[in-house]
């Protein structure tokens, strides 16, 4: 089955033939059965409509062919990973033609003198990680989403993840990367040394596009020692303001922990009902804070008496087996959220010092519009994660819902923040953008995308 002509792009069937000529048969699908499932991601988004035609590249080569002929034909172009993506910036609708990079999965170099690897996008994070812990490195990226995201989909939104509070965002460990651009030309950027400032940053520039400005092939990132010592502490608060006062009395006392994930009461209820724990026992709010490295257990001695000024309870920890099975129930927050219904998943940022203010906004929006919103956050970087849960059986959002994240994305630019400190603006978020970067930057940006792209094949509506 394939689209009906009249819902087909112009030059479409000029590029399937292309397509059909330069690619082996098992690379390039076409028709609904095949391509709907590219039209949404975890995000619950659907754009409309369905793909013209996925190509699987298992190649660079696929990747460069693909674009030549979209770009000269003008038929737009999706990338596309593991599909967790949070905000839609990889649905690809009618008439677009998909880049499928899952098979492009090996890891091609792993440099352990170098703390260094070479890898394809298709990498699943967890796996590098596991890769680079034979030689006692680790990725130091760590969303929650490793054992499904691919580390080309995390460069794609700058992800962060649990441990970024020390170890930094994804772009802090990209050194370089094998980009193609939307005309099908292959450019290298970067290096593999730690400095080099030779000419513009655009590995920087390119981490974080969200496939707008080029397809990524193959990523240099950094490793780093798996520390020595760990010590986890779980503290629990009546409220969940009360837990944000706390992380930001540590970060003022100038202890930085690898860690500082902060659940709120309804998501460990919600947790608890999945997963058969008892979490939402220990009060209306649970901090895991870890601290690792030689002087782990002295920094975490610093932690526990600021904590115990404000919690109910705090235990302390530096059995591995027990840490996992708390950081366990925080991956699998998100999970156990998607069994009571659809949600929308929101990801701002504010100054860490108001990050007990930016709780209680967030509180008082739910309140404000009728909506549940079930709050996690990487708390130590003022990076918080309001879901807003709504009836799955709902064609779309409904408007309180909206009207509530309209709200919280309000206050997070009021309280010196931004729309998204991870998950990427994709589609759900446009509407807001203008607001934080200002007409100004906005323009700028677009000149950029141009630059990259002239005819605006690249992942078109996404991100700007």
């Amino acid at each position: 089955m394939t689209l009906p002509l009249a819902s087909r792009p112009r030059n479409a069937e000029a590029l399937l033939t292309a397509l059909r000529g330069e690619l082996p048969d098992a690379v390039l699908t076409i028709g609904p059965e095949a391509t709907v499932p590219y039209a949404a991601d975890r995000s619950g988004s659907h754009a409309e409509g369905a793909p013209l035609a996925v190509v699987h590249a298992a190649h660079a080569d696929h990747v460069r062919t693909t674009l030549r002929h979209a770009d000269a034909l003008r038929i737009p172009v999706v990338p596309r990973g593991a599909g967790t993506g949070l905000s839609g910036g990889a649905n690809a609708g009618t008439g677009s033609v998909v880049i499928d990079l899952s098979r492009m999965n090996r890891i091609l170099e792993l440099n352990p003198q170098d703390q260094l690897a070479v890898v394809e996008p298709g990498v699943i994070t967890a796996d590098l990680d596991r890769a680079a812990g034979e030689f006692g490195l680790r990725y130091a990226p760590d969303p929650a989403s490793a054992a499904l995201s691919t580390v080309g989909g995390n460069i794609a939104t700058n992800a962060g993840g649990l441990r970024c509070a020390k170890y930094g965002v994804t772009r802090d460990a990209v050194l370089g990367l094998d980009v193609v651009l939307a005309d099908g030309t292959p450019v290298r950027t970067g290096r593999r040394t730690v400095k080099g400032v030779t000419g513009y940053d655009l590995t920087a520039l390119l981490t974080g596009s969200e496939g707008t400005l080029g397809v990524i092939t193959a990523a240099t990132v950094r490793l780093r020692p798996v520390p020595e010592t760990t010590v986890t502490v779980a503290a629990s608060f009546d409220t969940f303001a009360e837990g944000a006062e706390a992380v930001s009395a540590l970060i003022a006392a100038r202890i930085e922990p690898a860690m500082a994930e902060l659940l709120d009461g309804p998501v460990l209820a919600a947790v608890d009902e999945a997963q058969a724990t008892d979490l939402r026992s220990r009060g209306g709010a649970l901090l895991l804070l870890q601290c690792d490295g030689r002087a782990a257990a002295a920094e975490a001695e610093l932690a526990v008496p600021l904590l115990r000024d404000r919690a109910a309870t705090v235990e302390i920890t530096d059995d591995p087996t027990e840490a996992d099975r708390l950081l366990a129930a925080r991956r699998l927050a998100l999970p156990s959220l998607e069994r009571l219904g659809r949600v929308l998943i929101e990801d701002i940022a504010v100054p860490r010092a108001r990050l007990a203010e930016a709780v209680r906004e967030i509180t008082a929006a739910g309140e404000r519009h009728g909506v549940r919103i079930f709050t996690f956050a990487h708390a130590a970087d003022g990076n918080l994660h309001p879901i807003l849960v709504v009836d799955p059986d709902l064609p779309g959002i409904p408007d309180p819902a909206w009207r509530a994240a309209g709200d919280i994305f309000t206050a997070a630019l009021r309280l010196g923040g931004t729309l998204t400190g991870e998950h990427g603006v994709g589609t759900l978020k446009q509407q807001w953008l203008g607001a934080e970067l200002g007409p100004a930057q906005h323009a700028l940006q677009r000149r950029l995308k141009a630059a990259f792209d002239p005819h605006g094949t690249l992942n078109p509506g996404k991100a700007l």
